[in-house]
């Protein structure tokens, strides 16, 4: 058996390429192994950086303790210790009120990042660094499988995204570890005699996560593994991004931005039905988005309403997400639907 090696500085140091020059970094830190690895390595990035007179962005770690395990605390104080040990700043988060009986895991990850956006807003940076492994890229990819994802689903986590979250300013995701595996960590870890906590919630199997990650040792022994996964989301988000370039070139072609609030957003109808399926269903979402008032577009009842229109023999008038589509024989036209009649 192979022996897992631990991260070459070059490639520590390469992971953050392009983040030198920024004021600040938030390190989101849980002390699992993953982040503790971050919080490591990120730390010796900026202390060589400033070692050799270069610029560096300064490093606050922050840790949400969610109050669900009575070891969280513990973990909070541990992180603290390591972070004190590598000359890193640190700040613990408490996730208060009641927590929900259904979709905790959700909720708790929204909590986190809007703690965390705030923690970042606060310390006057733009830019939360996590974690997020080659592993955790294709327990996405395969999660995402199961719901019934498209492709921009598939195409898993970016390296940086912007937080979608309320916050005093926009705030960036930065996901540097996408593209090394966790064992590497936790080797790269064992190197520098650092140790790191576990959470068992991630071994639950109570949550959708956990029983996709006990599958993937049996999906690598058929040629599924992490790197597969993950070379599928890489394969799917360069597709993505050249329909979207198709539907920017649709948009103005057909309906040029910029798009009046709440519509009336008219598309010639004949034209709308000659655009690629794909590229006719992403511009009838984002101009039910635009018009509308009630939140994300579902992609299956954008399906069923795109395969009605392109079908349709004739009239058609429908609501979605707040927006009233209305097909005639000349123009498509969405805009923002009346107000519902409260029922007595």
């Amino acid at each position: 058996m192979s022996t897992v090696e631990a991260l070459r500085e070059d490639e520590a140091s390469a992971l953050f390429d392009g983040l030198e020059d920024l004021p600040g970094l938030v390190l989101a830190v849980s002390g699992g192994p993953d982040s503790t690895a971050l919080l490591f390595i990120a730390a010796r990035w900026a202390k060589r950086r400033k070692k050799l007179k270069k610029s560096a962005p300064a490093l606050i770690a922050v840790t949400v303790d969610h109050g669900l395990r009575p070891q969280s605390a513990s973990e909070a104080r541990a992180v603290k210790q390591t972070a004190r040990r590598l000359g890193v700043p640190h700040r613990t988060l408490r996730w208060r009120g009641k927590k929900p009986s259904a979709g905790l895991q959700e909720a708790a990850r929204i909590a986190r990042y809007q703690l965390m956006a705030r923690a970042a807003a606060e310390a006057g940076c733009a830019h939360i660094v996590t974690a997020h492994t080659l592993d955790d890229q294709a327990e996405t990819v395969l999660f995402r499988l199961a719901r019934g994802s498209g492709m921009a689903g598939l195409a898993g986590m970016a390296r940086i995204t912007t937080l979608p979250v309320a916050a005093r300013r926009q705030i960036f995701l930065v996901r540097p570890l996408l593209g090394i595996a966790k064992a590497r960590l936790v080797a790269t870890l064992a190197a520098g005699g650092i140790g790191y906590s576990e959470d068992p919630s991630n071994r639950d199997p109570r949550f959708t996560r956990a029983r996709l990650r006990a599958l993937m040792p049996a999906l690598a022994r058929e040629g599924l593994d992490a790197r597969g996964l993950t070379r599928l989301s890489s394969r799917m988000r360069r597709a993505e991004m050249a329909i979207e370039f198709a539907v920017e070139a649709a948009a103005a072609a057909l309906a040029p931005p910029p798009w009046a609030p709440r519509g009336p957003i008219a598309v010639a109808a004949v034209q709308f039905g000659r655009l690629p399926a794909e590229v006719g269903l992403r511009l009838l979402g984002r101009a039910v988005a635009h018009a509308g008032d009630e939140g994300p577009v579902e992609l299956a009842k954008l399906e069923e309403l795109y395969g009605a229109l392109v079908e349709a023999r004739g009239p058609i008038r429908r609501t979605l997400a707040g927006a009233l589509v209305t097909l005639t024989r000349e123009r498509l036209i969405i805009e923002r639907a009346p107000p519902r009649r409260r029922k007595r």
